[in-house]
């Protein structure tokens, strides 16, 4: 049944790919790193397993995480594969560190990841010196990597990815010489950011960024920001559940993660910020959404690496705008958790939407009345969350299937969406 409004405050758990990479950058890091909020989900918990096998100390008490690190030198050959869960982000940057180990790992994760494509990052990392091999000549896992004598190289690479990025990066951290990457187009910048912070020296010039082998990282703290990603939901139930007020606290505002305000803006939504905090390495503030008379737009282009994973909820947010909105330049979709594109499509149409997939992303057509139906997840946490959002203005019911994949990026997602609508 329709949710006559959501109101109130809450804080989104911490940014996932900040998580990740404070807790891989700790490990290979001499000397004590200390996280503050850290995302609790099931992507990140990955993280902290693998590293532990590689022989880190990681102590983690809720958001609060210490990791003692040795040095890319202090890690050790793990006794047992490396489980990376449902994570292309553990998987990937994982990789590019253990492409300067002289020890053989086994990478592996469950049948989500084992169907996502590797060789964007190995193909690099074996042109730097790695060895490594595995299903469909190293793109599918299980994928066996040996590491050492590194050599810097610059990669012209063909899509716009930090995973793909930061992976070439952090090969070259101990790699001879210097190692570059070039996009097509800038995408997020998370890696560049927070090497800085561990004491390292990478250089950003326009879509190239490069780094000088041969660099320690020292231990630091870490103040993780609310994730703009899971904020995306809200900000979207915010806009079209009727007399909403929702304030989201110590959002990141990354300017390259920043695309779905962007957006949201362009179709008319009404929102608004306070507290913003600029000096931060990672900067942040609170958003404050209320309910919004939307319209259709154009999404491509430049915009589309900052907004990659809030995709599926704008889709939603366009069924409900007046208007036509058409998302284009997103093939990278169809290799997420699941094919996106498809999945956003069959999903909102078994409810009523006006939507249908092009092969780089989609054409929406509002204002539709939403209706109630048997959905399913596919075990995306972002279709799953997209999902119970279109809930909340459906007529009649709707059962959600496999809603239990939500936990890997938002465990509280049910719990403060409850909170919202009881206000």
């Amino acid at each position: 049944m329709p949710i006559q409004s959501l109101y109130g405050t809450i804080k989104v758990p911490g940014d996932k790919s900040i998580s990740h990479r404070a807790v891989m950058f700790g490990s290979i890091a001499e000397g004590k790193t200390t996280i503050n909020g850290f995302l609790t989900g099931e992507d990140c918990l990955s993280t902290i397993s693998c590293f532990k096998k590689l022989g880190v100390n990681i102590v983690q008490e809720n958001e609060h995480v210490t990791v003692k690190g040795n040095g890319i030198s202090g890690l050790r050959p793990p006794s047992e594969d490396l489980y990376v869960g449902n994570s292309g982000t553990t998987i990937r940057l994982m990789l590019g560190i253990l492409a300067n180990t002289p020890f053989t790992s086994v990478l592996t994760g469950d049948d989500s990841i084992a169907k996502r494509p590797m060789n964007r990052v190995t193909k690099p990392l074996k042109q730097m010196g790695a060895e490594i091999n595995g299903n469909d000549s190293g793109n599918k896992i299980p994928l066996q990597i040996k590491g050492g004598n590194v050599k810097g190289i610059h990669y012209d690479s063909p899509i716009a990815s930090a995973q793909v990025k930061s992976a070439i990066i952090l090969a070259g951290l101990e790699g001879e010489g210097t190692t570059s990457v070039t996009e097509p187009l800038k995408s997020r910048d998370h890696t560049e950011r927070m090497l800085e912070a561990f004491g390292a020296e990478v250089k950003s010039d326009a879509l190239t960024v490069s780094i000088e082998g041969g660099q320690q990282l020292k231990g630091t703290h870490i103040e993780v920001p609310g994730d703009i990603s899971s904020a995306a939901f809200f900000l979207v139930a915010g806009a079209i559940v009727p007399d909403s007020t929702i304030t989201l606290q110590k959002v990141g505002l990354n300017p390259t993660r920043t695309g779905i305000l962007d957006v949201l803006n362009d179709m008319g939504a009404e929102i608004s910020y306070q507290n913003v905090n600029e000096e931060a390495s990672e900067p942040y503030g609170d958003l404050i959404i209320k309910t919004s008379s939307l319209k259709g737009t154009v999404i491509k282009g430049d915009v589309i690496p900052r907004l990659i994973d809030e995709i599926p909820i704008i889709a939603l947010a366009a069924t409900q705008a007046e208007g036509q909105t058409v998302i284009q330049d997103a093939h990278e979709l169809r290799v997420k958790e699941t094919d996106r594109i498809e999945t956003v499509v069959n999903e909102l149409k078994k409810m009523g939407a006006e939507i249908e997939a092009t092969e780089d992303g989609m054409i929406i057509n509002g204002k539709t009345h939403l209706k109630g139906a048997s959905v399913q997840s596919h075990g995306d946490h972002r279709i799953g969350m997209m999902l119970s959002i279109a809930s909340c203005i459906a007529e009649g019911d709707t059962t959600l299937d496999q809603s239990e994949a939500v936990a890997v990026s938002y465990p509280s997602f049910f719990d403060q969406l409850k909170r919202l609508s009881n206000q």
